[in-house]
């Protein structure tokens, strides 16, 4: 490089530092203001505790407003239905809502829930109770009705529990439900969803399972069949399959260019139904159809009131399940499309929708991932598809079921895997997390397993528990740090994290990263005397045993006058033994006979100020200087004041206030004074509440901001015994 490059370089340089400079010094700020405690800033701001409104105030409300927000709140429909976009999503709906009632046709909403409401019915009414006499064969027809009953019952039960629920706003567990457990736990669902659909790709017949590890089962059931897969169904399912990708590649192509997306699932459902007609798949073939389908409306039957205290049980768990199932998926979608799951409202329509179910004799349900993927991938915005499906289903189940006879179910089986591509897309997750946050990670990943080996019911409960667990586990080891300023600011950061910060000599500031409460209150107090960099205890505990040694020594020199006093002049032997007590405690007898009249108050005045040291851990005002560190010859800390920034803390438990009495007791027998900064005002009330201000802490040692409390600790530093008083006189 020449030296005019070097030159040009160097005042380009210098041109940016002095800007950036400037840059800086137009941004800064001055604010003056007087040194505030706690006491200071409630005069200043003239605090006042908030009175409370009570919420069954605001329920018995009544006015035109009140009522209309109730009416809005549980019939959303008013609200959006009459600015529904006719011309821009009524095409989508439609073409939504009849691709997922094809879809609807040969099963029910979801498989666990399916299979929870079947393991029930069949351990309340179980083939041997239908036994025929003659030929010992199983009655299907009375157990099939007894079962339906039992059923039906089931279903108004769980619908009471979810309206219930829904009412007394039990929807706010759902805040538990964070974003990697939601996401772990639906893409274990859609890997149980996944292989359910292996049986109809393959052909298969398989046993049924539930419970724990019933999806590893059904696995190693299909690997174990495949030899007995049908070629037709296989060729019917890949067929089907490429169809449908081939479409969503296309709509993705041309979205720009089409008014709306091909309805793939539709017609590859309606064209499937045709050829499976024409060419006669089942026969010649072998490809298992969805055949007949029962015509007409079963009419509505009160359920039976004596079997519910057999399902109560079952019916509660089964409702918590289908609750957790539903707004799973649905937090799955709000997130995608940026809206907000009322958890309440979802609990009270799905709970009527299985009340009213119940008593057109149908079975508990929830909503179903794999038909929720297919609404939306085939343009469905609002609850019109919905509508659209249902009536469709009706239509269909009371004229033209026989026109579906022929579905194959493959082809059904190849649409819910090629729409599951959305969920086990959340794969990706882990890469993402282990980037981001590893405890998200840990959190996705337990859910997963766990949902994966214990199925939806109790994968869920261990999911949420172990979230729960692991928040408590957090807290209780959080991130303590010492801090220090930042130079020329009143800004304090981690002296091990920030290198330019610097501890202010004479003042430690600790700081926790969590609140400080009864699960990790002993892991604070354990930290801020390790961080500060002296043993703590030890030090007590060494000053305690040498206050100890002294006492007894006076004792001993006061009780041996005592006796020479008693023995008077006529006992030179004794007076000569005092007097050599004395000389071998380099005392003389004339220092001895001056102080006889002060020894007994000497002795009152040390015994008291032991009891007092004992008691509260205060050196006594009028303790002599013989009882501090440096006259006991015992190591000084090389600080005089300790600030704990409290701005971490949410709440305070007595634990917590038993503990910072502690610290105060415990620093200040090491002539070491604290102070406390930062609080949040409803801390401060629990504080006052629970008592914790007293003659000897008081609201002037807690101050507005550590830099507050770090000036005036500056300006007060404490040498050696304070008394209460002086110390609550700030």
């Amino acid at each position: 490089m020449e030296p005019s490059e070097a030159s040009g370089q160097r005042d380009t340089q210098a041109l940016l530092s002095t800007t950036q400079e400037m840059e800086l010094r137009r941004r800064d700020y001055h604010v003056e203001r007087p040194l505030l405690n706690q006491k200071q800033l409630e005069e200043l701001g003239r605090w006042s505790s908030v009175t409370g409104t009570h919420q069954w105030r605001t329920w018995l409300q009544c006015s035109h407003a009140r009522a209309r927000a109730l009416l809005l709140q549980y019939l959303p429909v008013l609200a959006w239905l009459p600015r529904y976009p006719v011309r821009d999503w009524l095409l989508g709906d439609l073409l939504s809502g009849l691709s997922v009632a094809i879809m609807q046709l040969p099963q029910g909403t979801f498989a666990v829930m399916s299979v929870m409401v079947g393991s029930v019915t069949e351990s309340l009414a179980p083939d041997e109770d239908f036994l025929q006499d003659l030929n010992s064969t199983v009655n299907e027809t009375a157990r099939d009705a007894a079962r339906v009953q039992l059923a039906s019952a089931l279903s108004v039960l769980v619908g009471l529990f979810q309206v219930g629920l829904g009412l007394v706003h039990f929807g706010f567990v759902v805040t538990y439900l964070s974003e990697p457990l939601v996401h772990g736990y639906t893409t274990a669902a859609s890997v149980q969803v996944f292989i359910s659909q292996l049986k109809y790709v393959f052909g298969l017949q398989l046993s049924s399972r539930s419970g724990p590890l019933s999806i590893i089962y059904t696995l190693l059931e299909v690997c174990w069949k495949l030899p007995q897969s049908v070629v037709g169904t296989m060729v019917t399912a890949l067929v089907a399959g490429v169809v449908l990708v081939v479409v969503k590649l296309l709509n993705d192509k041309l979205q720009q260019h089409l008014p709306l997306p091909i309805p793939g699932e539709l017609l590859t459902l309606i064209g499937a139904t045709g050829i499976s007609y024409g060419v006669g798949l089942k026969h010649r073939f072998g490809v298992d159809v969805v055949g007949d389908i029962p015509a007409g409306l079963i009419p509505p039957v009160a359920p039976n009131s004596q079997l519910f205290a057999k399902l109560v049980g079952n019916a509660f768990a089964i409702a918590v399940v289908g609750f957790a199932i539903a707004i799973s998926l649905g937090k799955i979608f709000a997130l995608r499309h940026g809206y907000r799951v009322d958890s309440n409202q979802e609990l009270v329509a799905l709970g009527l929708s299985n009340l009213i179910g119940g008593v057109f004799q149908c079975f508990p349900v929830s909503c179903s991932m794999s038909r929720s993927l297919v609404q939306e991938s085939t343009g469905g915005n609002t609850q019109v598809a919905g509508a659209v499906s249902s009536l469709f289903i009706l239509i269909i189940i009371v004229k033209l079921g026989e026109l579906f006879q022929d579905l194959p179910k493959a082809v059904l089986a190849a649409a819910i895997i090629v729409n599951l591509k959305g969920m086990l897309m959340q794969f990706t997750d882990i890469c993402s997390l282990w980037k981001a946050n590893r405890m998200d990670l840990l959190i996705w990943l337990v859910t997963f397993v766990a949902t994966i080996l214990l199925n939806l019911d109790l994968g869920l409960a261990a999911a949420v528990a172990f979230s729960l667990l692991l928040v408590v586990f957090r807290t209780q080891l959080p991130h303590y740090s010492i801090l220090g300023q930042v130079p020329d600011t009143d800004i304090y950061r981690d002296v091990a994290e920030y290198s330019e910060a610097r501890e202010v000599p004479g003042v430690k500031v600790f700081r926790s990263s969590a609140t400080v409460y009864f699960a990790n209150a002993e892991l604070y107090s354990d930290t801020l005397k390790q961080k500060c960099g002296i043993d703590v205890d030890r030090l007590i505990s060494r000053k305690k045993k040498l206050l100890k040694k002294k006492e007894l020594k006076l004792k001993r020199l006061l009780k041996e006058e005592k006796l020479q006093r008693q023995a008077g002049p006529l006992e030179p032997a004794a007076a000569s033994k005092g007097t050599s007590v004395s000389i071998n405690a380099n005392t003389s007898i004339r220092d001895i006979e001056s102080n006889n009249m002060e020894g007994s108050k000497a002795k009152v005045s040390a015994g008291k100020e032991l009891e007092d040291t004992a008691a509260s851990g205060q050196e006594d005002a009028k303790a002599p200087d013989g009882s501090t560190l440096k006259a006991l010859g015992l190591p000084q800390p090389d600080f005089h004041s300790l600030v704990l920034d409290l701005g971490a803390l949410s709440f305070v438990d007595t634990v917590c206030l038993k503990s910072l009495k502690n610290i105060f007791r415990d620093f200040r027998e090491i002539e070491v004074e604290v102070y406390m900064a930062a609080c949040h005002t409803p801390v401060v009330t629990q504080l006052e509440a629970g008592h914790f201000f007293d003659a000897s802490i008081t609201k002037q040692h807690l101050f507005a901001s550590v830099h507050d409390a770090v000036v005036f600790a500056l300006q007060h530093p404490r040498s050696g015994p304070v008394s209460p008083v002086s110390v609550t006189q700030l």
